[in-house]
């Protein structure tokens, strides 16, 4: 677990810090601290306006990579007091450093020379460049593609349009110090960005929405879909992208999540508050596009879905604080093959690793990101601590100090490393 208890009163070492269980509830005197050396690398930024979403746009620093320090490319959305308050921002964090130190390692330095240690500590500090782009209203769902060689974000906005940004701009500044910088321009208002201009607007939703998603197979196709239970397949032209006419129908209440197949690109999965879970054949129109349906596949609303990249799971996450593994060489069963209780809450993001296809991470309300992997089963040790019997076998690790987990990501270049963005 990556939370440890910690008596703030008691001073005597035998009494330090314990490991932390879940469920388990906090003394008067005790509150929860990290323990680094759970981690290989840990850091934490703040955006300014908290962000509902985010997506991590890939790079050509190579793949697998596990040599620190790290640089990351991200994008995230806004969600400001005012409609007028709201930015993409595109954020360049280089200088992830490795924070993990072994048992033995001491980087205490014997040397008083403090300007030695000041340089010491400002060279391990990460560095984040961002440039801006203004956007009226929050932003409800981003998501990033490459296509053609650019690299485009897909914005649902609060008013109910789906707009295409080209993002050019934005990586130039902040990769090419020659390119001035929008945020060292001197404003008397709080800087949100310049404007840009979308490459599309979609206005025909009837409602804003969540449900955004790129096809990783066909590239370039997008589907979006709104609150009232509408899904609409973008597909790209010569000039922009070309909408279907007619939705697709079969959800009757708001449609939260959308993913495509990772293998079949006319192949979309949708979950919806409704629920249900479906399958689409993007193909087809209408009601008859639907070609699968899991009903009451949650006791409550069905918040989000993730499709695993090698084997035919999606795993879903609701309200009722589930998480539901489903197989689709039998999925109108309406029996999944695990169900896992950890969050006391709201699930609200969940996400298959890209590296291992046994593993997913999940994050919700009750300011948790836990790891799973399916491939773990129970020990029938006898031995066993009373308390480890009530946990998940599959439940691998637990990261706090965020409020209001909002989105995570994992980086399909570095294996390993997980992104979030919360409420806080």
């Amino acid at each position: 677990m990556t939370e440890k208890m910690e008596d703030s009163d008691i001073e005597d070492s035998e009494n330090g810090p314990k490991i932390y269980l879940p469920g388990r509830p906090l003394k008067k005197d005790e509150l929860l601290v990290h323990d680094p050396s759970a981690y290989l690398m840990l850091h934490e930024a703040q955006t300014g306006a908290p962000c509902l979403s985010f997506d991590i746009i890939p790079d050509g620093d190579g793949n697998n990579r596990t040599e620190f320090p790290l640089t990351v490319y991200l994008v995230a959305g806004t969600q400001a007091e005012t409609p007028n308050g709201n930015s993409i921002i595109v954020m360049k964090v280089s200088n992830l450093v490795k924070t993990f130190k072994e048992a033995d390692d001491d980087s205490e330095s014997s040397d008083d020379d403090s300007d030695s240690e000041d340089e010491n500590f400002i060279a391990k500090l990460p560095k984040m460049e961002s440039a801006l782009a203004r956007h009226r209203g929050t932003i409800n769902r981003l998501r990033t593609t490459v296509a053609n060689g650019s690299v485009l974000a897909a914005v649902w906005s609060e008013f109910g349009r789906v707009s295409i940004v080209d993002l050019k701009q934005q990586l130039q500044t902040i990769t090419d110090p020659s390119v001035p910088s929008v945020k060292k321009k001197k404003k008397k208002k709080k800087n949100v960005g310049e404007p840009v201009d979308p490459l599309q607007v979609f206005t025909g939703h009837s409602d804003e929405g969540y449900g955004l998603d790129w096809s990783p197979v066909a590239k370039g196709v997008l589907a979006s879909g709104d609150c009232k239970s509408d899904i609409f397949v973008w597909h790209p032209a010569e000039a922009g992208w070309n909408i279907t006419s007619s939705p697709l129908s079969g959800h009757t209440d708001s449609v939260e999540d959308l993913q495509w197949s990772p293998n079949e690109a006319n192949v979309l999965a949708s979950c919806s508050v409704d629920r249900t879970i479906r399958i689409w054949d993007t193909r087809e129109h209408g009601s008859t596009a639907c070609k699968l349906t899991v009903k009451e596949a949650h006791k409550s609303d069905i918040n989000v879905i993730s499709w695993n990249r090698r084997e035919p799971f999606i795993v879903s996450g609701g309200d009722d604080g589930f998480l539901n593994i489903w197989d689709l060489r039998n999925f109108e069963s309406n029996n999944p093959v695990a169900i896992l209780k950890h969050h006391s809450k709201s699930v609200t993001t969940v996400e298959w690793s890209p590296h291992e296809s046994s593993i997913f991470a999940s994050g919700g309300e009750d300011d948790q990101i836990a790891l799973w992997d399916l491939a773990v089963e129970r020990d029938d040790d006898p031995n066993m601590d009373p308390q480890l019997k009530g946990l998940p076998p599959q439940l691998l690790f637990i990261h706090q100090g965020q409020n209001d987990i909002k989105e995570l990501h994992w980086h399909a270049q570095v294996p390993g490393l997980v992104i979030s963005t919360a409420n806080s």
